[in-house]
């Protein structure tokens, strides 16, 4: 199994980039038994989702200022 360190470095790049089959079932084997790592998942796809909100906002609010 792999390590917690190992864990939050393939959740991080799961965020960029789409993990490989065995990438991917190492991460979701890994957060079933791992609540510190399952938090950092969650956690790391909430602040994805919120910045990409705020970017957007702001990207709009540019498209639409006179």
């Amino acid at each position: 199994m792999r390590s917690c360190r190992d864990i939050s470095v393939l959740v991080s790049q799961g965020l960029d980039k789409k993990l490989n089959l065995r990438e991917r079932v190492s991460v979701s084997l890994h957060v079933m038994m791992c609540t510190r790592c399952r938090n950092f998942q969650t956690q790391s796809e909430f602040i994805r989702k919120a910045a990409r909100r705020y970017s957007d906002e702001l990207q709009s609010r540019l498209d639409n200022k006179p």
